[in-house]
């Protein structure tokens, strides 16, 4: 892994061309689902239009969020490792991080529905993981008040599946699953952006904000967002697929 980042890093010299390494990063992220997009069986980019503005619609929220959470020194962000424009507090990887982060994460939820189409969880399955959740999430809520990531990330995942579990079902059935292959990019892109294989994270956390549980290198909080944020995408797009 660290080769593949030099090579990244050095060919980018090379072309005497600012990229930064969370801009390699997005772009990693996103091209190889978006040149499967136009694979002639999945026809992923048929659905263009309701995926990307649904990523769209869900970036304004959590964008408007992450200028937030800067603000008040929730995480910040390495000059080191990215290209120094920023606007609103917020360097222009992060901007892009959430449009090319879910929609390489959306094609692996579809890629999978596709051509797995009929594995998926029972309705009681998909209730019973949601109240083990809820259990689980309200408390640490509670009392875990003060802790700006930790308390706003998880009252959003509760709201989030509730609001799902009992309007549009169908998605957490599949996806419940599906969120365990995405796990795999996402440790892989987030581990780099938290300080796994370089010297220096790219992103900042203040471990007065959250939990001080890490995953590797990754503040648990993180997984919760991360299915926030995919979740919203899947409500979204089901509900302009459906208009």
């Amino acid at each position: 892994m660290e080769n593949v980042l030099g090579c990244c890093l050095c060919l980018s010299n090379i072309l005497n061309f600012n990229m930064s390494l969370y801009l390699i990063l997005n772009i990693m992220s996103f091209l190889i689902p978006f040149l499967y997009s136009f694979e002639s069986r999945m026809k992923y980019i048929k659905r263009w239009k309701s995926v990307f503005s649904s990523i769209l619609i869900t970036a304004v929220f959590f964008i408007i969020w992450d200028i937030f959470f800067t603000k008040i020194g929730v995480w910040s962000f390495n000059p080191r490792y990215h290209s120094g424009i920023e606007f609103f507090g917020l360097p222009i990887e992060e901007w892009l991080f959430f449009i090319c982060i879910p929609y390489a994460s959306l094609f692996i939820h579809f890629a999978f529905h596709y051509f797995y189409p009929k594995v998926s969880l029972s309705d009681k399955t998909v209730k019973v993981i949601y109240w083990l959740l809820v259990i689980i999430l309200l408390p640490t809520i509670i009392f875990h008040y003060d802790r700006w990531y930790t308390a706003l990330n998880y009252s959003l995942l509760v709201l989030v599946l509730t609001y799902t579990v009992f309007k549009v079902p169908n998605i957490l059935n599949t996806f419940f699953i599906t969120f365990l292959i995405i796990l795999i990019p996402f440790a892989l892109v987030n581990g780099i952006l938290t300080g796994s294989f370089i010297d220096e994270p790219v992103v900042i956390y203040n471990n007065a904000e959250n939990l001080g549980i890490r995953l590797g290198t990754i503040p648990i909080e993180d997984i919760g967002y991360a299915f926030s944020m995919l979740l919203m995408s899947l409500v979204l797009i089901k509900k302009i697929e459906n208009n």
